[in-house]
């Protein structure tokens, strides 16, 4: 066989290869790559939403956080307001009830005071007809002059 024949029959082989393969071999290879394809282009716009939805996701949370802080802060600005109040309503009891001592105090002394002045007017009273007694080396009769010594109390 002569060079040119081989080469025509294996340009024959080749050519029958060529279009075996290109009818049953080449389809499937191209559609499990178009296929690979796909889902390669599937899992990237996943991928991308995923990440949009992450990012949405993460700003909800900051607002929430952001929301949280505002009002955990709002709450403890009252709580503090509460308690000033508080505090303060205590201390205008406690000086209430001060100044209520203070006053009860007070009268209870002045109470005291009046009496003590009217033990000292008795006792005066007392003494002055003790020493009425002896000037006039006689006893007076507390009894008979007794509106004389209501006189000397009150002047006293």
């Amino acid at each position: 066989m002569s060079i040119t024949a081989t080469f025509i029959i294996q340009m024959i082989v080749f050519l029958i290869l060529v279009g075996f393969t290109m009818k049953y071999i080449w389809p499937p290879i191209t559609a499990a790559l178009d296929a690979r394809a796909q889902k390669i282009a599937d899992g990237l716009s996943a991928a991308d939403k995923a990440k949009a939805e992450l990012n949405t996701a993460n700003k909800r949370v900051e607002e929430q956080l952001s929301a949280a802080r505002t009002d955990a802060a709002q709450r403890l600005a009252d709580a503090e307001r509460l308690a000033q109040s508080m505090v303060e309503e205590a201390k205008a009891r406690a000086n209430e009830e001060g100044a209520k001592i203070v006053l009860a105090a007070k009268a209870e002394a002045e109470q005291e005071a009046i009496k003590a002045r009217e033990v000292l007017r008795e006792q005066v009273a007392a003494l002055a007809v003790k020493g009425a007694e002896q000037i006039l080396q006689r006893e007076v009769n507390a009894g008979v002059h007794a509106d004389l010594l209501n006189r000397l109390k009150v002047e006293l």
